[in-house]
């Protein structure tokens, strides 16, 4: 085994040594990658193989060749990283490069090595049911969904998958996976609940079946403000009635007085106008009293319940004229 580990330097040792033409990378690179192969394999002896895979890896990447590519996958089998190992003795197999005793000598081992951990790999099937666009991942790396509900190859070892969706539950399963066995996790996503949202404007409000007390009451509070119009308007008729009806029968007596007989004097014509005049607006005072009393009960009695967030700011105002006598208001 030494000595094939030697081996494998030195053919580290010879592909680092081609020409910068042969792969068109920059001299840097290839003294880089030349320093990172020699590290790797230093790792490997000393059973440092996640470090010695980081070392390859690089190296790989700066100046690929197959000698790497067969370091890499040396370290990774060692790590029991089965899926990539087989993946980067593939690589060397399907370039099948031979233009160097090197490079020839890799292809033959990657060949020969492969064959070992062909059967190492695991399988887990992974079926994911309750969303048609489920978003997967295994050990935090991102599954596509072409890969959902087949057999795919994985490392042996624990594993935790975790599936979501919009609109659903986010699930997480582990299993661990045995040499050469296959596994099967089948995740249900459940449907997230959904808030309930309370309508615009509502806010903090209480619900609607159970108002507040007060409202409750407030609402049966019957609308008085038509009543008290018509009786402030009869009060008004009342107190002209009663004004002009003193006033008419002071100016009976002056005219009694004025007047010893059946006739007058024409001087005094003005003070008979106005005796008839307060006799007129008296009696339409009375009537108006009576008929404001009367439409007042009316309107108490009948009038309809309304709610107690109706304007509060109605008013009424009697007035009081030699013409007539009335009311203005605002309700």
């Amino acid at each position: 085994m030494r000595t094939s580990h030697l081996a494998f330097s030195a053919a580290c040792a010879l592909v680092c040594a081609l020409p910068a033409q042969a792969f068109a990378q920059s001299e840097a690179d290839r003294a880089t990658a030349r320093s990172l192969a020699q590290q790797g394999e230093a790792a490997y002896e000393t059973k440092d193989y996640k470090k010695s895979e980081d070392a390859f890896r690089r190296a790989d990447a700066l100046y690929h060749a197959p000698t790497l590519s067969i370091g890499l996958a040396r370290a990774q089998v060692a790590e029991g990283k089965f899926v990539e190992a087989w993946e980067n003795y593939n690589r060397v197999i399907l370039e099948g490069v031979t233009t160097t005793p090197a490079f020839a000598k890799a292809l033959t081992d990657a060949k020969a090595e492969i064959g070992a951990i062909e059967g190492r790999r695991a399988r887990v099937t992974i079926a994911v049911t309750g969303s048609d666009a489920p978003k997967v991942t295994i050990d935090d790396r991102p599954i596509k969904s072409e890969a959902l509900g087949i057999a795919f190859f994985v490392d042996p070892g624990p594993h935790t998958i975790v599936a979501s969706a919009a609109g659903f539950n986010p699930e997480t399963r582990t299993f661990t996976a045995t040499e050469g066995k296959s596994e099967s996790v089948a995740i249900p996503l459940t449907a997230a609940p959904v808030a309930a949202v309370p309508p615009p404007g509502l806010g903090s409000a209480p619900p609607p079946n159970n108002p507040p007390a007060a409202d409750t009451g407030a609402e049966a509070t019957p609308n008085h403000v038509p009543a008290f119009v018509a009786f402030g308007v009869g009060a008004a008729g009342l107190v002209t009635g009663i004004i002009t009806g003193v006033l008419a029968i002071g100016k009976h007596d002056d005219l009694s007085k004025a007047c010893m007989s059946t006739t007058c004097d024409p001087s005094q014509q003005s003070n008979i106008d106005s005796y008839h005049t307060l006799g007129i607006v008296s009696t339409v005072g009375f009537v108006v009293a009576g008929v404001g009393a009367a439409a007042g009960v009316t309107l108490w009695v009948a009038m309809p319940k309304t709610s107690a967030h109706a304007s509060t700011s109605a008013w009424i105002a009697p007035y009081v004229a030699p013409t007539g006598v009335g009311a203005v208001g605002q309700f």
